[in-house]
Parts: C-alpha cells; sequence; structure tokens
C-alpha cells in the first residue's frame, strides 16, 4: 500500500473579510490613520457692539433758529429767508405739484391768504417740483402764495421734510408733509409733522394770529 504524499502547500494569510451591508454588499473595511486626530472647534468670533446712529442733523426743534434758505420760485426771482426779517412766515413743505392733496392744502391756505396777511404773516409753499411745475401749479388752480423749488432737498432735509416713507409696504425716500410757523425774529414757533390735510391751514391760522 503507497503511502500518499502531501504536498505542502504554501498558504498566504486571508484578508479580514468585508462586513455586510444592509443591501448584502461588502462594506470596506477603513484603516485609521495614525496621525488623526479631533478636528479642533473654532472659537466663536467676537464682532465689536454697533454704535448707536448719530442724530439726524434735520431734527429742527422748536424754539431754534430757522435754517436760511434761498430758492427760486415761480415767475422766476429767488426768495431768502432774510426776506422776511421782521415779519411772521410760515411754510408749508408739499410732496407733489397737482396731486390731490397738495392741490387742497395750496387752496386753503390761498383761501385764507387775506387773513395771514391781516395778522403779518406771509406763507410760502415748497416742494422738488422744477420752477416751470410750480408755475403751471399755481397758474391751474389760481393760487395766491408763492411757491418755491427745492430740486436739490437742500432746505426740505435742513426743515426735516425729508425722509423716509412707506406706501404699499414699500419703503423710499421723500417729502415728509410739514409745517413750520417762523417768528418775526428768525425762531422757529411751531411745527407740524407728517400733516393732515383737513383743517390745517386754519389751525395753522389761529397759531399765527396767537404770536
Amino acid at each position: 500500500m503507497s503511502k500518499k504524499i502531501r504536498k505542502k502547500s504554501s498558504k498566504t494569510a486571508d484578508p479580514k473579510p468585508a462586513r455586510p451591508t444592509t443591501d448584502g454588499r461588502a462594506k470596506p473595511t477603513r484603516k485609521a490613520s495614525p496621525s488623526s486626530k479631533p478636528a479642533a472647534r473654532k472659537k466663536p468670533e467676537v464682532r465689536p457692539a454697533a454704535s448707536p446712529p448719530a442724530p439726524h442733523a434735520s431734527e429742527l426743534a422748536e424754539g431754534s433758529r430757522a435754517p436760511p434758505f434761498t430758492l427760486p420760485r415761480d415767475g422766476g426771482a429767488r426768495v431768502s429767508l432774510a426776506d422776511f426779517v421782521g415779519g411772521k412766515l410760515v411754510i408749508f413743505f408739499y410732496p407733489r405739484a397737482n396731486t390731490p392733496g397738495c392741490t387742497r392744502e395750496a387752496m386753503d391756505f390761498t383761501r385764507l391768504s387775506k387773513e395771514f396777511a391781516a395778522c403779518g404773516t406771509t406763507v410760502l409753499g415748497v416742494s422738488a417740483d422744477p420752477v416751470k411745475t410750480q408755475e403751471s401749479f399755481r397758474t391751474k388752480h389760481k393760487l395766491a402764495i408763492p411757491l418755491m423749488s427745492d430740486e436739490t432737498h437742500a432746505m426740505l432735509e435742513a426743515y426735516g421734510a425729508w425722509g423716509e416713507k412707506s406706501m404699499y409696504g414699500k419703503a423710499f425716500l421723500g417729502i415728509i408733509r410739514t409745517t413750520v410757523l417762523v417768528t418775526a425774529d428768525g425762531r422757529i414757533a411751531r411745527i407740524w409733522r407728517r400733516v393732515k390735510v383737513d383743517g390745517h391751514a386754519e389751525e395753522v391760522l389761529a397759531a399765527a394770529r396767537g404770536l
């Protein structure tokens, strides 16, 4: 009986079998990197506190000096604050010529122009409309008050009549309907902000008579 000679086979170590995943496919094994370290946590960014907004230069107060101005008016002449020294002055700022509210306001001041004159008060209207538009506005409605044009918004800003408004949920910059009463010595006696047109001219006349 012949002896069977067994051949020694050189066996290499099999790699560690991959673990099956839930879908039946083999999941590859990952070797941990000896140099891997936990990621360092970022320090929270420290931002400097915001500084409070500076007060707006155009916040005019009652009792302060009326800001000087020189503007063109309908008809081509120029008007300055210095022209009215010694007499009371009403300046009403309106958003736009020939719009319903502005037309009613200008007509109300025109209707009471003789009463204002009787108590030594001049009335001026101001908007950002060009001079030609102011002339058309005055002629169309037979207005008896001078209308000044401030296309650069310099006077509007100085008297606090230019600022943020909103319409249909949208904010924008524009003319805020405002009226200012100036005394004979050039000081601000009264300021009406965000004016409601109805009855406003009568209220201003009563204040002018009381000075």
